[in-house]
């Protein structure tokens, strides 16, 4: 299929970061663009650009009156919009809303069939909640996504599988007795790391329970744990047939990220990304979305979103 994998870079996209000195910075997005063009990967991909969300799309997740509390302090340019990690910056709604235009938009192109997969490296922001920023999140793309899927385009069940070394609280807690969205996270033990939840025994509440499946890792856990766990998640994601797949591919879990304490390499990313989108060709059309999440080793986030797109690439 021509342009089967389509990949969302731009200015705007990558204007989503914090003032110098904290670890989301402005430059990730250049950092893996080098990165991937050294490798030629460049020559290979469709390159996609979109329009910010409108604010009544935002709203399909997020409670008008925190989106209000955005635009101000977007406006105002200074403040946190949580307890103290994520900081409001001039421009922070507009640099968010277009985070959550290209995962609306790349939606639209799969379910058109302009294209199979898309990968958004600027996006995942799995933290945020309905009413509330966390851990550098804004607004919850992920989130407004799901809710986009089923409003517009009529697709209930969805798989989200999680590789981000955080816990993506914001999505599983969101959705915990949703039985439609099957959640697979794989992270690094919330007893040691930040949001300190994902822990095993929560498989979901009410009729949504044991739609949903966390394997916490030990601090230090390298490729061989991660693999183990990957078996158990991509047997869960197949008992449930899904109609859409989206993958949240944070490079924080690789060794030497200065916020976590997991030692993956990329092959644990291009093992994933080549699993799943077969998974979505068995059950899905093919429709998978991947997005970047995590990772403040810039060094890091370029090779594990390299081996993520190469291997959708080759799916």
């Amino acid at each position: 299929m021509p342009g089967a994998t389509h990949l969302f870079l731009s200015d705007e996209l990558g204007a989503y970061g914090f003032p110098a000195g904290h670890p989301l910075s402005v430059d990730r997005q250049g950092a893996f663009w080098r990165t991937a063009s050294a490798r030629g990967i460049d020559a290979r991909v469709t390159l996609a650009r979109s329009a910010p969300a409108l604010r009544e799309e935002i709203e399909r997740f997020h409670r008008p009156e925190y989106v209000e509390r955005v635009i101000a302090a977007s406006r105002e340019g200074a403040g946190y919009l949580d307890d103290g990690d994520t900081p409001a910056f001039a421009g922070c709604y507009e640099a968010a809303a277009h985070l959550v235009g290209a995962a609306l938009d790349g939606a639209r192109r799969i379910v058109r069939g302009e294209a199979r997969r898309t990968f958004q490296p600027i996006g995942g922001l799995h933290h945020a909640r309905r009413g509330a920023a966390a851990g550098f999140c804004v607004f919850n793309d992920l989130g407004v996504l799901i809710e986009a899927l089923r409003a517009e385009h009529g697709i209930s069940r969805i798989a989200y599988v999680d590789i981000d070394v955080h816990h993506g609280d914001g999505v599983y807690y969101e959705f915990e007795d949703d039985p439609e969205l099957i959640v697979a996270d794989i992270h690094e033990d919330g007893s040691f790391l930040y949001p300190g939840s994902g822990f095993a025994y929560e498989a979901g509440t009410g009729a949504a329970l044991g739609t949903k499946l966390n394997l916490p890792l030990r601090p230090g856990a390298g490729d061989a744990e991660f693999f183990r766990a990957w078996d158990e998640a991509e047997r869960f994601i197949e008992g449930c047939a899904p109609q859409f797949v989206i993958l949240q591919c944070g490079a924080d879990g690789l060794a030497g990220d200065p916020l976590a304490d997991l030692r993956l390499t990329p092959a644990a990313h291009a093992h994933a990304a080549r699993r799943l989108a077969a998974l979505a060709e068995r059950h899905a059309r093919g429709r998978l979305m991947a997005f970047g999440g995590g990772g403040y080793s810039l060094e890091n986030l370029g090779t594990a979103w390299c081996a993520v797109l190469e291997a959708l690439l080759e799916a």
